[in-house]
């Protein structure tokens, strides 16, 4: 759907790759991008040259107060919450605060963000939550990670009724070359990627533009709620 007037687009955890290019998206069609961050002067002075005048507030989804505090920004026609913390390891050597911290990010704060900013929402608004393909393979060493976004694909349900006609989706990355696997260096990565495309359907790793079409998608399209949209190549099936 054509984007017909501009929206507000409020961005939690705006300062990682996929949230820049959220952001550069929108204001390339006219919409204005807030950035929520835990720590807004460090994540202002990251910020690319093209974002340098987008708006940056304070949002930590572990203080429910700085949530609250977010409806001093709105009105809003999207919330999209990018945040993450990772509890990764073997169930053995799971320790509980860990496991709060990654509830906290995906699940908790979101939670926290409809509560008080639904009634900030203008007529079709939506809430837009990251899921994650581990919620539908699971693997060994990754299950917090798999219930945490099993979770969020839930959430994304309960909301969509609950706070009709305010919208609810979510969204569930594969892999995507964001940066987030540079840590392996540029064999390790490459090798990582060229097994990843020859084992899914669409035969590639996804991009930080097929993450940001998907956001855009359910922001526009207001018939679209109380589901998962699935950005992994068909990973999830192979």
């Amino acid at each position: 759907m054509s984007n017909t007037e501009q929206k507000r687009i409020l961005l939690i955890g705006g300062g990682s790759g996929i949230g820049h290019a959220i952001a550069q998206a929108a204001l390339e069609r006219g919409d204005q991008p807030i950035l929520g961050a835990r720590d807004p002067e460090r994540t202002a002075s990251t910020l690319p040259e093209a974002l340098r005048d987008v708006p940056v507030v304070h949002a930590d989804l572990a203080d429910e107060h700085t949530i609250a505090a977010l409806t001093e920004s709105g009105p809003f026609d999207a919330v999209v919450s990018l945040a993450a913390d990772t509890a990764n390891g073997p169930v053995s050597s799971l320790e509980r605060a860990a496991i709060h911290t990654a509830f906290d990010a995906k699940v908790a704060g979101p939670l926290l963000l409809a509560k008080h900013l639904t009634d900030s929402m203008n007529p079709g608004g939506t809430f837009v939550f990251f899921s994650g393909v581990a919620a539908f393979k699971p693997a060994p060493s990754l299950s917090v990670m798999a219930i945490v976004n099993g979770a969020v694909a839930f959430m994304a349900e309960a909301l969509a009724v609950e706070l009709a006609p305010v919208r609810a989706v979510a969204i569930s990355p594969g892999i995507i070359d964001s940066g987030l696997w540079d840590f392996m260096g540029d064999d390790g990565k490459r090798d990582f990627f060229a097994t990843t495309a020859a084992a899914n359907p669409a035969r590639r790793v996804g991009t930080p533009a097929d993450i940001v079409e998907a956001v855009l998608l359910a922001i526009d399209n207001t018939f679209i709620t109380g589901t998962t949209l699935h950005v992994d190549g068909g990973g999830r099936l192979a």
